[in-house]
């Protein structure tokens, strides 16, 4: 298990998305490490206070009765706060970025209240302590009181805050943006979990379609070879939409895939170079979105990039032979409908018919979910966030980030003053898929915290085996690129812009 759980640490982006941003150091402490062991704050406990072979400080912690935290202190600090999110249900001290201690800032990292692996959820059951400090406490407490203990350590309070998160941690930080604006200055989120009920209800629809026998979990209505055929037809209509064949679609809104070009196996027998009529449902519930009482609840997972390493046959269907256990939309749907929204351990899929939907998960959203479109008072105070979402990512839709962003826009038009978001083509889940996943983006927030200077466009990067091996434009959202039709197209300065969709 532990194995397979690492493989799922690198799914949900704990891979090197940020190249560190070297920022000059000028602060040194004022009191030895050892002495914050004797550090008195309301509620907290300091539980150790040590050095470490860099020589920075390591801080270990408790908040209340079961909030744990490390914090790392810088031999020369740059006077800057990084915290970074944790990733699925968390349960053990998560930094997603916690080397940035080497680059000179502060950070740190929080098991969000409760022990257990990032794929389980039976420490929420019937524990609505667990559930707020998950949904909603835990990290805001944990930067305030770091807070207090870099005052203690250096003299001086941080002169800028950040927060860095992907997957659970994105929507970590866009839940300090909506409720603490106070908290950090800068906050980047990548692919971040909005909604917890609505994704978890539409994995459900979709596992109800790929996994019917809840008894014969060994079972998987979308096979491996469907997955190669599928993105095979999908690249074949779509692929040069944006000047270019080279396995991404730059934008898949543009791709108006036409599922009759699907092969039918004959008699409907199963086959490696045909479809069923039961795996061609199975595939167009995936795309689709999930809608209840005429309400869209969740969007439909985008084309292309459904054969990728770590893609579809990880998260959606089940068939990357190498995990041995049903898929990741599985795991998470179960556990969330189980443990979050009805307490109740033996609590079935197969049978849910999301009638009663929104009444079964009005208290599960109220402390879980990231959805508010009010930002205000991260405004007012000059607070500036990064949205980052890869296109193809299998995990949480690049629809839902599109949809959250323009429904801010909806209430405030000069969202791009303080709020800006990058979809990167050919990205899963944070990182991987054969597009550009890699951005400095500790330097790009912290440009346009500091410098005043706003994301207009940035450059993405693919690397294989430490080489760039391709360079993309990104611009904010909407506009988009395309190739120029004759560059060299592994570099960016072969993409030109186009107009606003």
């Amino acid at each position: 298990m532990k194995t397979k759980l690492l493989l799922f640490i690198m799914f949900i982006g704990l891979m090197p998305l940020v190249l560190f941003a070297q920022i000059e150091s000028n602060t040194t402490q004022c009191i030895p490490c050892e002495q914050l062991k004797s550090l008195r704050l309301p509620d907290v406990t300091i539980l150790d206070a040590k050095e470490t072979s860099e020589g920075h400080c390591q801080v270990f912690g408790k908040i209340s009765k079961e909030i744990n935290f490390e914090l790392l202190l810088p031999k020369k600090w740059n006077n800057r706060f990084l915290m970074g999110g944790g990733g699925g249900f968390v349960g053990s001290i998560t930094n997603q970025f916690g080397n940035s201690v080497n680059s000179g800032f502060a950070t740190v990292g929080t098991d969000t209240g409760h022990k257990g692996n990032i794929v389980q959820a039976n420490w929420a059951l019937n524990n609505m302590e667990r559930q707020l400090n998950f949904g909603r406490l835990a990290v805001h407490r944990t930067a305030t009181v770091s807070k207090a203990i870099i005052n203690a350590f250096y003299g001086s309070d941080p002169l800028y805050s950040y927060f860095l998160g992907v997957s659970r941690g994105g929507g970590q930080g866009m839940v300090e943006a909506q409720l603490y604006p106070e908290d950090f200055n800068g906050i980047v989120v990548i692919a971040p979990a909005i909604s917890w009920p609505a994704f978890a209800a539409k994995f459900i629809q979709n596992i109800q379609k790929i996994y019917p026998d809840p008894k014969n979990l060994n079972y998987h209505v979308i096979t491996q070879d469907n997955l190669k055929l599928l993105q095979f037809y999908v690249l074949k209509q779509c692929d040069g939409l944006d000047g270019l064949k080279d396995s991404i679609i730059n934008d898949p809104r543009d791709c108006k895939f036409d599922f009759s070009t699907l092969p039918v196996c004959p008699d409907n027998k199963m086959s490696s170079n045909c479809f069923t009529n039961q795996q061609i449902e199975a595939i167009k519930t995936i795309y689709a979105p999930l809608v209840i009482q005429k309400d869209t609840i969740y969007p439909g997972f985008t084309l292309g990039a459904e054969n990728e390493k770590n893609s579809w046959g990880a998260w959606i269907a089940g068939s990357d032979s190498s995990l041995k256990i049903p898929s990741f939309q599985y795991l998470f749907g179960t556990e969330i409908f189980k443990y979050l929204v009805f307490n109740d351990p033996g609590w079935s899929y197969i049978k849910y018919d999301f009638s009663t939907y929104f009444k079964d998960t009005k208290y599960a959203s109220s402390y879980l979910d990231a959805t508010r479109t009010d930002y205000s008072e991260f405004k007012k105070k000059g607070g500036k966030m990064i949205m980052v979402h890869g296109w193809n990512d299998p995990a949480q839709s690049a629809f839902s980030t599109i949809n959250h962003y323009k429904a801010i826009e909806q209430k405030d038009k000069d969202i791009k003053s303080y709020i800006r978001l990058f979809l990167l083509p050919g990205v899963l889940h944070g990182s991987g898929g054969p597009g550009p996943d890699i951005v400095d983006w500790i330097k790009v927030i912290t440009n346009w915290v500091e410098k005043n200077e706003a994301p207009e466009r940035i450059v993405a990067s693919k690397v294989k085996n430490s080489q760039i091996v391709m360079t993309r434009p990104i611009y904010p959202f909407p506009k988009n690129v395309v190739y120029d039709g004759k560059g060299d197209p592994r570099f960016e300065s072969s993409f030109i812009l186009i107009k606003d969709k």
